[in-house]
């Protein structure tokens, strides 16, 4: 079959493919919406490919007469096996959603807004764009602050249907880091609602509150993690040990990290038993990635003496450290020896260090410095073993030409 030259002006500049959807950036620039939308959301780039401009608003207005265009040309061309091109379905607009959010204050109708609403942010990034500039953020954020404020912590149980709805619309919404910022900026009110769906609400309502926390504290200042409450870190490490999905237990785990840049967030999340939990999720843990961040986390507690503590006192915490070294992953073995490293350094009794060498930890770094891997973690091995080269230097896990070689 004879092919058929596409005309440049129907071809987008960005994919290099006949447009399906076309629409016009206000630099006057036509692109497939699939592919602007794909370049402005996922890459996050807010500026206009050709012309390099930003694009406010992520405004994007169709261009129906050059629809019309290819939609004439692929019938014309039909006999070289063309398809026509469909009439793609006109896109949410500002004023559709604003009348959502008005017809969702009554009772009677906010489960169905709701749940249009929801319907609206999963389409697509257009729509979610959209319905953030309507402020529908701000809404669903004073929806769940009213609802949670009807009900006393460990008393009743939040299990509210619009508040359901309200929060997987605020996730799915996927909102900008202003957005994030300023749900986190109103005191605390919106933080303290969340926890207390984690503590008393739906399976559903608790995963869609950590997972909201987590995007959260990943653009939150120093100021605002400093001012987390106690029954916060009680509830995501709750959340952790009820192990409610694995999006959750993610989630909890990298808002945890992020919290605990602060250091009094470290005790209140040893004070919270974070410790023991993470050790038992990291005993049946075959994933990887989850190995890695449970690693990262613990390593962050073990900064603190109280962290360090109940490492300890768990009678598998030394034993799991040192059996993930080398077998997970290069950022993971650097984890388990800054660990090691901390206990040596400030926690190390003779006890522990005999523990240590019980369960297999001389061996295990003298593998470190013999096989490839980054010179930090080499660098804390040797360390490890110069500490305690006096403790273990009768042990059979290290040879005495080890000893001189690597630890002069």
């Amino acid at each position: 079959m004879e092919e058929v030259e596409i005309p440049s002006f129907f071809v987008c500049p960005i994919s290099l493919q006949l447009m399906k959807d076309p629409v016009a950036v206000p630099t006057g620039i036509t692109y497939d919406r699939e592919s602007i939308e794909k370049w402005l959301f996922s890459t996050k780039k807010g500026t206009c490919p050709v012309t390099k401009q930003a694009i406010p608003d992520c405004e994007l207005t169709p261009n129906h007469t050059l629809r019309r265009l290819i939609q004439s040309w692929c019938t014309l061309n039909a006999a070289h096996g063309i398809e026509r091109i469909s009439t793609p379905r006109p896109p949410i607009s500002k004023s559709q959603i604003a009348k959502l959010l008005r017809e969702a204050k009554s009772p009677e109708m906010r489960n169905k807004c709701l749940k249009r609403l929801r319907l609206i942010a999963t389409e697509n990034a257009t729509n979610r764009c959209c319905m953030e500039a309507a402020g529908a953020a701000d809404f669903l954020a004073a929806l769940v602050k009213n609802e949670t404020s009807a009900f006393n912590c460990g008393s009743l149980e939040v299990t509210s249907r619009p508040l359901d709805e309200a929060l997987a619309v605020l996730f799915h919404l996927q909102l900008s880091e202003a957005s994030l910022k300023n749900l986190i900026s109103d005191g605390g009110v919106f933080v303290d609602s969340l926890t207390r769906i984690m503590q008393s609400g739906t399976c559903e309502s608790r995963v869609y509150a950590v997972m909201l926390l987590k995007s959260m504290f990943e653009v939150a200042d120093i100021i605002h993690l400093s001012s987390l409450r106690m029954e916060l870190f009680v509830e995501v490490v709750r959340l952790l040990r009820d192990q409610v999905s694995l999006k959750a237990t993610k989630s909890a785990l990298k808002l945890l990290i992020r919290a605990c840049l602060v250091g009094r967030n470290r005790v209140k999340a040893v004070e919270a038993c974070a410790v023991p939990v993470l050790i038992d999720l990291l005993l049946d843990s075959c994933d990887r990635r989850q190995s890695e961040v449970i690693l990262i986390l613990l390593d962050e507690l073990c900064r603190c003496a109280e962290g360090r503590a109940e490492l300890l006192e768990h009678e598998m915490g030394i034993a799991i450290v040192s059996k993930k070294i080398l077998r997970v992953s290069a950022t993971a073995s650097e984890r388990c020896v800054r660990i090691l490293l901390s206990i040596s350094k400030f926690s190390a009794t003779p006890s522990i260090v005999q523990e240590m060498l019980q369960v297999g930890v001389a061996a295990k770094l003298c593998l470190v410095l013999q096989v490839e891997g980054t010179s930090k973690t080499r660098e804390k091995a040797k360390e490890i073993l110069k500490l305690h080269a006096r403790a273990w230097k009768n042990s059979p896990c290290i040879p005495a030409e080890f000893l001189s070689s690597y630890l002069a």
